[in-house]
């Protein structure tokens, strides 16, 4: 029988809800909580490598997501020339296994709806617009207490709940994401028929303009700058920014500007990162996911490793029948590693195009592909 019998996991994003699905279908009892509203109506597009899919298809969710999203084996680079020149097109590595795509993207809010529906099917019980306030544990649980008033005892909880993680400081984790000096514009808009997969625009006055294709009319558009606050921008003023960036690239990013209208679907967040040094727990109080580490997206991997995460964790505690020190430790131990490897050579991505060099991009994407195509 699994190490526990009630576990809260606190966020909904892709680490809690895959940790809730796993440990609920194996009889656990779960709650998950999550501050927002509505977890699913947040993000435009996501991007999920074959390390991803790998876990999505554990959950039982693989044939939703191919369903509702996009499915591609290669990726394009493109100058930026009056023409949006092809340079190359790669055949892209299927890190999930030859029996899966190498990416899929698809729209973040669906991908969170699928996720959050087959954690209630396994029986987790979902609670949106809540979140801990305090958490008070001895050797064999935490009692929490809730921003609503309401109180329960678990056995274990999770923390999920993001790269600002409330649990991480809770738990007395000093470790705060650091800034990379870059920021992203993202825009969620309808697909011209030229889009077919992900083309990455390096240089120009920004450093990397892309777009990557989400399902058969909808795709995200993104474009990557020097780091600016961008805070006091009306919704107006950032869809004109975004434009005027995109101006320098053309081929395929001459038809998405021309639908790139609406204002709402533009938002913009800055790259930053962090490790959390292991272990990831304090006591019966675990992190997963983004409150344990975080990286830019040039490795487009930040969703794998919180899906990973949420696979290790759930695997060792269904294996064992008590919850220790060194099972929570085992967790951190698998994971870190390979996190920091991640983290590591997404952040050297950035800094190779911070400081305009030309680096070996071929050797340090096939040494990390190779490491995530082995299973977590």
């Amino acid at each position: 029988m699994p190490a526990v019998d009630s576990v809260l996991v606190s966020g909904g994003g892709a680490a809690g809800t895959a940790t809730a699905v796993l440990l609920a279908e194996a009889g656990v009892s779960v709650d998950l909580v999550d501050i927002k509203p509505d977890a699913s109506a947040v993000g435009s597009g996501i991007t999920l490598q074959g390390n991803a899919l790998r876990v999505l298809r554990r959950l039982g969710v693989w044939d939703e997501v191919l369903a509702n999203g996009y499915a591609f084996d290669t990726l394009g680079l493109r100058a930026p020339d009056p023409n949006g020149t092809l340079i190359a097109s790669l055949d892209d590595v299927r890190t999930g296994g030859p029996d899966l795509p190498a990416t899929v993207g698809m729209p973040r809010p669906v991908l969170a709806r699928i996720l959050h529906a087959r954690a209630a099917a396994a029986g987790a019980k979902i609670r949106f617009g809540t979140s801990p306030a305090t958490l008070h544990q001895d050797g064999t649980g935490v009692d929490v207490t809730f921003a609503d008033g309401s109180r329960r005892r678990y056995d274990l909880v999770v923390g999920a709940d993001g790269i600002r993680s409330w649990t991480r400081r809770a738990i007395g984790i000093d470790c705060e994401p650091a800034p990379t000096g870059m920021g992203i514009w993202r825009a969620y808009t309808s697909r011209p028929a030229s889009v077919t997969r992900t083309d990455l625009y390096y240089g120009g006055p920004c450093y990397i303009a892309g777009y990557c294709p989400t399902g058969d009319n909808s795709l995200y558009a993104y474009i990557v700058e020097d780091v600016q606050d961008r805070s006091d921008l009306t919704a107006a003023e950032r869809l004109a920014v975004m434009r005027r960036l995109s101006e320098a690239y053309h081929g395929p990013w001459d038809e998405i500007r021309s639908v790139l209208v609406d204002a709402h679907t533009v938002n913009y967040a800055r790259f930053e990162s962090h490790v959390v040094p292991t272990p990831w727990h304090r006591g019966r109080v675990v992190l997963v996911g983004d409150a344990a580490h975080s990286c830019p997206p040039t490795l487009a991997q930040g969703a794998a490793q919180a899906l990973e995460d949420a696979a290790v964790l759930a695997e060792l505690l269904i294996a064992h029948d008590t919850v220790t020190d060194d099972l929570l430790g085992a967790y951190a131990d698998r994971r870190h590693d390979r996190a920091r490897a991640v983290v590591d050579a997404s952040l050297q991505l950035a800094r190779w195009l911070l400081d305009r060099e030309r680096g070996d991009v071929p050797g340090l994407l096939a040494r990390t592909t190779h490491m995530l195509s082995e299973p977590a």
